[in-house]
Order: C-alpha cells, then structure tokens, then sequence
C-alpha cells in the first residue's frame, strides 16, 4: 500500500511548484529535502551581522505567472521588486549604456550614442518580444516522445504549428533563421554600438559555459524573454527579503493545499519493484512509498546517484552521465559600508542588473579562457545592489553587492579551488572597482560561492545552476535526453520536475508545473 500519492525529491523551487500543484488536485504529497531548509538555490545567505544577499541567483523575473496566481504565491507573503531599469552597462573608456524596460526611453538615451541603434532598437524589442511568445507557447507544453508519438503527442504538434503560423510569415521565418544562430551575430546584424552588442548578448551566455560566438545563443536569449516582460534587455525583478523569501512562500503555498514538506531528509535511493518506482529510501534507513516519484534533482544525478543501475540498464546509464553539466559560475557577495559610486548613474540606474560586458570581444575572450581551465582578467560579471530597493536586507545605510562571476571552471588547470577562492573575489572587487573608484575601501565583508560549492551545498552535478547546459542539443525534445523529455524519466512511476527537464532553467516554475500536469494525468489513468 503507498503511503503517498507522490513523493517530491528535493524541495528546490521547482519541486515545490510540482508539490503544490498535486496537493491542490487533492493528492496526498510529500516533499523530501536534504538540507535543513527549503528553496535550493532560492537562497538568502547572511554574509556579514545583520547583512543578506542572494545565493546564487538575484533575479526571479522570469517566474511563470500562471504559477503566481495558481498557487496564489501573492496571498502568502510574495513581493515582488520590478524597478524601471532592466541593464546598467559602465565602460571602460566613455559614457555607461543604460536599458530601461520602456523601450522608447532606451532609444531617446541611445541618440547620443549612435542615431542608427536609437532607430533600431524599438523594433528589435518588438521583435524580440514576438519572437519569444512563439517559445513561450512551447516551454508551457510536454515535448513528443519522437520514439513513442501518442495521440497527445500529436495534438501538441497541431497546435504548435497553428502558434507558428501565428506569427505569420515573416516573423515564422525569422524564428526559423534566428534560433540556430550565434547571439553575437544576431546584434551585430542589428546594432552599431559595441558596447549595446555586449549589454544585450551578455544574457544568452548567463550561467552557461558557452560564449556569444557558439551556435544556438539566440535560442536561449529568446528562451529568457519567453512568457514574461524581458524584451530585448531582459528582466531585473527582484523579490522582497531575498530569494529565499520566495522559497518560503513556495513551502507556504504547498503546505497550505496539504502537501508534507521535510527537510533534513535525504533520499538516497529510488526504491523500484518490477522494474518501476514505487518510493525511496532515506539516508537514516527509512523508506516512503508512493504511487509516483517525482525527482527536482538534476538529471544526471538522479539516474546515476539514486536509481538502481540494473534498472536502468547500462545505455540509459551511460548517455545520463554524459548529460554536460560543465558548471563554470561563481558568486560573490559583498557587503559595503555606503553605496558605491558608479560614474553616470544615479540609484534609479543602480536598481537594475549592472552589466560589466562592454563588447562581443570581451565576452569571448572571458569564455576563451574557461575552456582552457583559466579565469579571465577581465571577466563578464553581473551585479546587483539589492537594498537599493529593499532595504530590510542591511542595516541602514549599508549595502550588498550581488556578483555573478562568468566562467569561472570547475576545474581549474592550475590549483584548486580552496585556494582561488579569494584570488577570485580579488578579482571581482579589482573589476568593479574599474567602474565603481574607491569600492575596494567599501567592502566590509564578502562570501564566495564557486562551481565546487554550489555541487557540494546545493547538490548540482558538476556545479551547474541550470542542471544542464541549454544548448540546442538539450532543448525541448532533447531536454535532458531524447526519448525522455516528456518528465517521465528513466522507469516507470518515475518523473524529472527539475530545472534538468523541459523548458529549462531559471527561476520559471515551468518545468515544476509542467510536470506535475503529467503526473496528474497518469495518475488518474492508474486509477481507471
């Protein structure tokens, strides 16, 4: 007899979209986490007394708001931080570029710069915008097992081919073209400005270990504006108290339809009987059965780690371990004694995502060094300062800086980690303060969260946010293997909720929802 409906390994943001939503249907759900606390990399981490950042990751502006309203997020405590400016991009030599979310303001601004990108660039973000309602569309549906087509299956390519021709020709044809191609070469056809080329190409490459040259960039550019308001620079919606905030509203929501939500509890295996899931063991030798287990862990470490290889089989065992998970993001944290000063800006300009990205070259040359096993000198970092629009994360008057260090490899050529660790928070503060004169005097405190930390904290294989890399060959159909991207994953009774599956990652809830719209689905056949 199961004890549960579903059992939800790990209670990361998307396992507890997918809890939330079976609880809601009236299922009997319980939510297993490793840590002491829910939220993965939903983290509010404190760095100095009385002084928090985000953990890896400072920006939710990309949560599915079918998911706000569904699970009613806002009803739990859910604020969400939207300010006018998306990017605010200093230079090493001239003026700093800013974006703002009104794309006429973006264009009046780009006059002084250059008239041909103050014309072009409102008809970019147009198209932008278009262009992504089509991925949108296909992040909201289950990918066809080619190998098995169903009738459902069938109908989902019926109905993404009536949202193709919806864009109607010109606009099919230019998803068509633009989706294989490289994001530098998609601003470089559009804008003159190096400086607007970098600002903008720097989201498709954002926690990947790709560069702006690599095939398939503008596929997750466009990903990143599907189903929210991003346009061409993007989101910079924050949420009040941290991120972690958000993952105690995501444990509110599921609690308050019935989900069991536990934390300190690791699974460490997948329980199957004949060849199918049936429930998981604990790290303390207790062992939960239910009648679907649903896994929020990456892929490749939930085949390889938590299922039984006999199971699985040996060709199933090997292309999950090949599921490229090269981790190459840091973060750090810094807390100041006063907000810096960035040349140029004002706190309105400061409020968004800072973008140290003056050029395509730039971006090249800081992924060029990756591949090697190095750091660049001059890496691509992205930074926010959070208390600017909310406060209640520092004493008054103090600040946090919220830095994302590009490539930074999980393994290093030379060295290891443990020893890099300050040289690399070093070199962020040597950077900004390029920008920022006088930041390095500021810092009163500082954390750093490398690709090894994020593996061994958070459980990422590889240290990857994303679970896996979102390359063209990991996309849709592909996304996390062939013949497996419908979340049912690997054995029967099995499903991936998890940023591994279908759209993706980032901080969306689709994947997480989209899932548990599947295991609805076959639970009530099972019940037949």
């Amino acid at each position: 007899m199961a004890d549960y409906d579903a059992i939800v390994i790990g209670a990361g943001h998307n396992g507890l979209v997918t809890a939330a939503y079976l609880a809601k249907a009236g299922r009997r759900v319980l939510v297993l986490e490793r840590r002491e606390r829910t939220g993965g990399i939903l983290d509010t981490v404190e760095i100095a007394p009385g002084v928090r950042a985000p953990g890896i990751v400072h920006t939710v502006g990309r949560l599915r708001t079918s998911v706000i309203d569904d699970l009613g997020l806002v009803r739990h405590g859910l604020v969400l931080i939207d300010p006018p400016v998306r990017v605010f991009a200093p230079q090493p030599d001239g003026p700093a570029l800013t974006l703002w979310g009104d794309a006429s303001r973006t264009a009046d601004e780009l006059r002084s710069r250059s008239a041909h990108d103050a014309e072009a660039y409102p008809t970019f973000d147009k198209k932008v915008r278009s262009l992504a309602s089509f991925l949108a569309y296909l992040n909201a549906a289950t990918p066809p097992d080619v190998k098995n087509l169903t009738f459902a299956d069938l109908l989902t390519g019926l109905r993404a081919g009536r949202a193709f021709r919806e864009l109607g020709a010109r606009a099919a044809r230019e998803v068509t073209r633009m989706m294989p191609m490289a994001i530098a070469d998609v601003v470089g056809e559009v804008f003159e400005d190096y400086a607007i080329r970098g600002a903008i190409a720097s989201r498709a490459v954002l926690y990947s270990a790709t560069g702006p040259w690599s095939a398939g960039t503008a596929t997750t550019f466009l990903s990143d504006a599907a189903g929210n308001d991003g346009g061409a620079p993007g989101q910079s919606v924050s949420v009040r108290g941290g991120p972690g905030t958000l993952a105690e509203v995501l444990t509110s929501a599921a609690r308050s339809f019935g989900a069991e939500v536990r934390t300190g509890a690791e699974v460490v295996r997948v329980l199957t009987r004949d060849e199918r899931a049936v429930g998981v063991a604990l790290a303390s030798g207790e062992e939960l059965f239910a009648r679907a287990v649903a896994s929020s862990a990456d892929p490749k470490r939930t085949l390889t780690t938590l299922v039984d290889p006999v199971v699985i089989g040996p060709h199933l065992l090997w292309r999950a371990g090949n599921i490229r998970t090269p981790g190459v993001v840091s973060k750090v944290n810094l807390s100041l004694s006063a907000l810096p000063r960035f040349p140029g800006a004002d706190e309105e300009r400061l409020r968004g995502r800072i973008v140290i990205a003056p050029s395509i070259d730039h971006l090249e040359r800081a992924f060029d060094a990756s591949k090697y096993g190095r750091i660049s000198e001059e890496p691509f970092l992205e930074a926010t300062i959070p208390t600017l629009s909310d406060p209640t994360l520092a004493p008054e008057g103090q600040h946090v800086m919220s830095v994302i260090a590009q490539w930074t490899p999980h393994a290093l050529r030379e060295g290891d980690w443990e020893a890099e660790r300050e040289s690399l928070a070093d070199l962020v503060v040597k950077t900004m303060e390029r920008y920022a004169p006088g930041l390095g005097e500021l810092v009163t405190g500082r954390q750093v969260l490398t690709p090894v930390d994020l593996e061994r904290e958070y459980g990422l294989s590889g240290g990857h946010p994303l679970h896996a890399e979102p390359g063209l060959d990991c996309w849709f159909a592909w996304r996390p293997l062939l013949g497996h991207a419908s979340y049912r994953f690997g054995v029967e009774g099995l499903y991936l909720c998890g940023s591994g599956a279908h759209p993706g990652g980032g901080i969306t809830g689709a994947p997480g929802a989209n899932a548990a719209r599947e295991i609805l689905a076959d639970l009530k056949k099972k019940k037949r």
